[in-house]
């Protein structure tokens, strides 16, 4: 009988991997937290305080995005060179630091009534302040995925550590938002900052305290010859060899481009989903938010279930069957007329596609060995975040201009230029899941994530697409 508890208690996993993983995680929530009070805080600032009763608001906001997307795109993909060279634990701190004091001198600076510095000067703090944070980001995030890379090696926790971090993302911008309000017009904007900065401070100690050996050079960049340390290569011959390595790579190409086409999806609905709601749901602007609502509330479902279904599946048939679940229900959504329907089938929507983002993670760190690990990533999220860029101004540009006017029916069934967009994003996506279904080889005939002993650059061996059935044990 005594043995009974401890066995009951042993199917009980617990929810986080290891108590080193913990930690790690209880830093990114509360960053994470401060990170989308500090974005929110800041548009509301811009808008209603810096901005209120300007033409200019709007090109005023819009800033921030601009700020956040150039850091993304123009510091991320050599970031990742850095990031292969440098230590990793040593490069989160130094970032956390860096990102927190430059958020100390803001909040200083907050203290200065408003009227007393000119709105241009005001601007260019804020966007100054949102580049370097975000650049500061392009090395935080490839060294962290790294250490986890290290950290945590069974397919199923590595899908499950994705799973986590995205719905700790979710939770934070579903906690956030309604923080920052309260925080900016009853205390002022100077203490909704400071909650931002002492959020990189908790993510410091986090880290700092946390389990972690240091990650050294990796033997490719610690190489001898004769005894004498060899040269390391120029900074873009790095990231040339980088960007070789992963072109040449067949399975981070189908990886990369799935993961470009998902955006098809989400990037439609995040533009157009407010049109949807008014014109073809028939419901009033103040619904819209429960639509936000249950794509973040799938969004989490999704991610907190994605690393049990890896375990049961595989990471490989997760992505593929989750491609095409997802365009077939965003097909089904562009269909609704109803708005009950329509928000749960946006729920249902999100589940499939977080749990395909989230079985690519085991995916990815399979095909990468350590020395390119920094680099790859920093390949992954600029071209992802482009993609989200451009389907959102091409969805748009069709909503707008190429199919405003555009009206048909097939067999009875009508079509606008929204709903349109959205089915035709669905089809797109369904036709993804048949390619991942054929491009991505066996979860067991991925690359092993180890320290390749092919010099930089020269791709590790990929098995043909398809040539091994996936067999799980």
């Amino acid at each position: 009988m005594t043995a009974r508890p401890a066995t009951v208690l042993g199917r009980l996993r617990p929810t986080l991997i290891n108590p080193t993983y913990s930690r790690l995680w209880f830093g990114q929530a509360v960053s994470s937290v401060g990170d989308a009070v500090f974005s929110t805080t800041l548009v509301l600032w811009v808008a209603t305080v810096l901005a209120e009763g300007k033409s200019w608001g709007p090109q005023a906001v819009s800033g921030v995005v601009l700020a956040t997307s150039a850091a993304v795109m123009f510091v991320g993909p050599l970031a990742g060179v850095f990031v292969d060279r440098w230590d990793k634990r040593a490069t989160m701190l130094g970032t956390e630091v860096l990102r927190g004091a430059l958020v100390a001198v803001l909040t200083a600076v907050a203290f200065v009534p408003t009227e007393d510095l000119p709105a241009g000067v005001w601007l260019g703090l804020i966007y100054l302040t949102v580049l370097v944070l975000n650049a500061a980001g392009q090395f935080f995030t490839p060294a962290r995925f790294a250490i986890i890379a290290d950290l945590v090696t069974d397919e199923a926790d590595r899908a499950r550590a994705a799973g986590i971090a995205q719905a700790t993302g979710q939770t934070a911008w579903i906690v956030g938002p309604p923080l920052a309000a309260p925080l900016l017009f009853a205390v002022g904007l100077q203490w909704a900052l400071l909650f931002n900065a002492l959020s990189y401070l908790v993510s410091y100690i986090a880290i700092s305290t946390a389990d972690l050996r240091p990650v050294q050079p990796t033997p490719s960049q610690s190489a001898t010859t004769n005894g004498k340390a060899a040269e390391r290569p120029g900074l873009f011959q790095d990231f040339a060899a980088g960007l070789r390595f992963f072109g040449r790579n067949r399975f981070l190409v189908a990886l990369l481009l799935l993961t470009v086409i998902g955006q098809l999806g989400m990037g439609a609905l995040s533009t157009l989903n407010i049109f949807f709601a008014t014109r073809n749901l028939h419901a009033s602007a103040e619904l819209y938010g429960y639509l936000g609502m249950a794509l973040g509330i799938g969004g989490i479902a999704g991610a907190l279930a994605a690393g049990r279904v890896v375990q049961w599946i595989g990471a490989r048939r997760t992505t593929w069957i989750g491609l095409m679940a997802s365009g077939a229900l965003l097909v089904l959504y562009s269909r609704q007329t109803g708005f009950p329907a329509a928000v749960t089938l946006l729920f249902v929507f999100v589940v499939p596609i977080t749990m395909l983002n989230t079985a690519m993670a085991p995916l990815l760190l399979a095909a990468t060995p350590q020395e390119f690990r920094g680099r790859v990533i920093s390949v992954f999220y600029p071209v992802t975040r482009l993609a989200s860029m451009l389907t959102a101004v091409l969805s748009g540009w069709l909503a707008g201009s190429g199919l405003r006017d555009f009206s048909g029916s097939l067999a009875g069934v009508r079509f606008g230029p929204i709903d349109t967009i959205f089915a035709a994003s669905g089809l797109v996506v369904v036709l993804a899941g048949v390619y991942a279904r054929i491009a991505l080889p066996a979860t067991e005939a991925v690359p092993s994530a180890t320290p390749s002993a092919d010099p930089p650059g020269e791709p590790v061996a990929t098995p043909s697409p398809g040539a091994t059935p996936e067999a799980r044990p």
